[in-house]
């Protein structure tokens, strides 16, 4: 549906998600996020008004766009998309090469980010540790045992779907870990999907 020319009157990119809001249309998931957070006056924690408490979020999401992100969302599909969903094996030293880079994404994660806190940028949740839950559910639905061996993380994951609530947690994650049994893409949308294919097994 996000090929459609309906579509791509809210998003020209083509893209999800996106929302629409009377007349303003926004794309990018995080800028949608601090939109909202910013309209609905939504409470100080989520992206806080002290400048330095802020930055340490802001800080976050710039670094996941090109690290966590990138490549949890090419271990979901090199691990299940492409040869489940679209028949395409991946070459072994393409998707170890992949796996490689998440467990130093992961580390750094902990490392730079967690440290010995509660959440990834303080003692409270923000919208860094909702962007990053979101990142890692997305290996977690390929089979890849992301909390694991990894006791902090998990210590993390924890706490963060204590904080938004054990209901809402499963239901904003339910279509994702349910990927591995959708049916086959059919030969339009592969063919819609080439480039996007070729960029995520390089």
């Amino acid at each position: 549906q996000h090929y459609t020319d309906a579509f791509a009157q809210v998003n020209p990119l083509r893209k999800v998600p996106a929302l629409k809001d009377g007349d303003f249309t926004l794309a990018e998931s995080v800028a949608i996020l601090l939109y909202l957070s910013r309209k609905y006056k939504a409470p100080d924690h989520w992206y806080p008004q002290d400048l330095q408490a802020r930055a340490r979020v802001d800080e976050y999401l710039s670094w996941q766009h090109t690290a966590l992100r990138s490549c949890c969302t090419r271990v979901m599909w090199q691990k299940l998309m492409f040869p489940v969903a679209m028949g395409q094996p991946v070459p072994p030293e393409t998707l170890a090469a992949t796996l490689a880079e998440l467990d130093r994404c992961l580390q750094m994660l902990e490392d730079k980010f967690l440290q010995d806190q509660a959440f990834l940028t303080g003692p409270h949740i923000s919208v860094a540790d909702l962007v990053a839950i979101t990142e890692l559910m997305h290996p977690v639905s390929a089979g890849c045992q992301v909390f694991e061996s990894r006791p902090r993380l998990a210590a993390w994951r924890q706490r963060v779907e204590a904080a938004v609530g054990k209901d809402l947690f499963q239901e904003a994650h339910e279509v994702v870990l349910k990927a591995k049994d959708m049916p086959p893409v059919d030969a339009t949308v592969k063919e819609k999907l080439k480039h996007s294919v070729q960029a995520l097994l390089k």
